[in-house]
């Protein structure tokens, strides 16, 4: 039984009670182990979230498995729309982005997918059931915030607990991007402190020592340390899976592969350019992070240091991309200049080299490198 008393948000006192009712085994418990059981057993906290004039989009509820944390979240926040891992009774259709809501537009599930950090066109129209932990989580996360609407509070518990830690990391950086673009408030309910520079929370609430923070500002990112490796083509047959189209790899592609903290996370390939102007051109072959790391961009810094491979050694480097986060992160880019605006490009007669671009729109890129980047003297 839960009661609390002298409720004003977000300060109050959560109170727990639990009458205990001897039995036999209880009770030889408490004869073995001398337990100090009581007829009732009684713990409060006293909460204090001081947010009512601050302006915040995220907020963090951490402490040990136990403690009250997500009771706490439901006092404090009533009229959050809450995730805490009982709607997969909710995913029943043979491709999952047929669950979201009937009012969403196509267009808007795919950029909210992406958005989390889900940019798998070929797991998209899979069921729910056939995703990894970590494609489910954010699923989850896309679908909460789509049919919330922008000032809401959603508040998901377990936080990040079905994934380990590493990909935990990522997918905290990639959701917390989301909620602040989309105009939502989120509080996350976790036992994991390990996630709190990479959400960056504008407050976090301690619930096992009662202290509460103001951190909006103050936490931040941890960089993202890639070993990048040139590697055998054979290791595409890692990726290309979670590749948009059904393709292959070049044999003749220098491919190069991302690890991170040891794993292999993303993959890109280059491969000659033949032109009848340009000389010692090369562009980007097949491009893929896998999904669990993706929205943090892994995929696009790999890119750019191929890119800036190729340039320290004379040589041009150009890239067509369909992805609309590439290609934003080329528009914004000092690195990049485009050569192309976005578009359908038609398929040419003799040689069919844009054929599996003609359906899709793309934008042209070279890669020129930053003057004003230390990394590149």
């Amino acid at each position: 039984m839960h009661r609390y008393d002298n409720v004003t948000m977000p300060k109050f006192t959560h109170k727990l009670e639990i009458e205990y009712k001897q039995s036999f085994r209880s009770a030889c418990i408490e004869g073995m182990f001398d337990v100090p059981i009581e007829k009732k057993l009684s713990k409060s906290w006293d909460v204090d979230i001081p947010i009512e004039n601050e302006e915040w989009s995220i907020g963090l509820i951490v402490g040990p498995s136990g403690c009250g944390k997500t009771t706490i979240g439901k006092v404090a926040f009533p009229d959050a729309k809450l995730f805490d891992g009982s709607r997969h009774e909710n995913w029943n259709s043979n491709c999952f982005v047929d669950d979201f809501a009937e009012s969403l537009q196509v267009q808007d599930i795919v950029e909210s997918l992406s958005k989390v950090g889900f940019s798998s066109p070929p797991n998209w129209v899979l069921p729910f059931s056939a995703l990894s932990n970590g494609q489910k989580f954010r699923t989850e996360i896309a679908r909460l915030i789509l049919e919330s609407k922008p000032g809401e509070t959603v508040m998901i518990d377990e936080f990040t607990s079905v994934v380990d830690r590493t990909v935990a990391k990522v997918c905290s950086a990639a959701v917390q991007k989301m909620i602040r673009s989309s105009g939502r408030k989120m509080v996350a309910i976790s036992c994991h402190y390990d996630i709190a520079e990479w959400l960056e929370p504008d407050w976090i609430y301690h619930v096992d020592t009662g202290e509460f923070k103001i951190t909006r500002g103050i936490l931040r990112r941890p960089p993202i340390e890639l070993v990048i490796r040139r590697v055998h083509h054979s290791a595409w047959g890692i990726f290309k899976d979670h590749h948009y189209l059904n393709a292959s790899v070049n044999k003749s592609a220098h491919c190069f592969v991302a690890f991170l903290d040891g794993e292999p996370v993303a993959f890109g390939g280059a491969i000659p350019f033949p032109h009848p102007v340009l000389k010692n051109m090369w562009r980007a072959h097949r491009t893929v992070c896998l999904p669990d790391y993706q929205g943090v961009g892994i995929g696009s810094a790999l890119n750019d240091a191929i890119a800036q491979h190729f340039i320290d050694q004379g040589k041009r480097y150009s890239g067509v991309a369909s992805h609309p986060a590439m290609i934003a992160h080329r528009l914004h880019s000092k690195k990049w200049i485009m050569t192309r605006k976005p578009g359908r490009v038609p398929v040419n007669g003799k040689t069919g080299m844009f054929k599996s671009s003609s359906n899709r729109i793309t934008a042209s890129f070279e890669y020129i490198g930053d003057k004003s980047d230390p990394s590149n003297s």
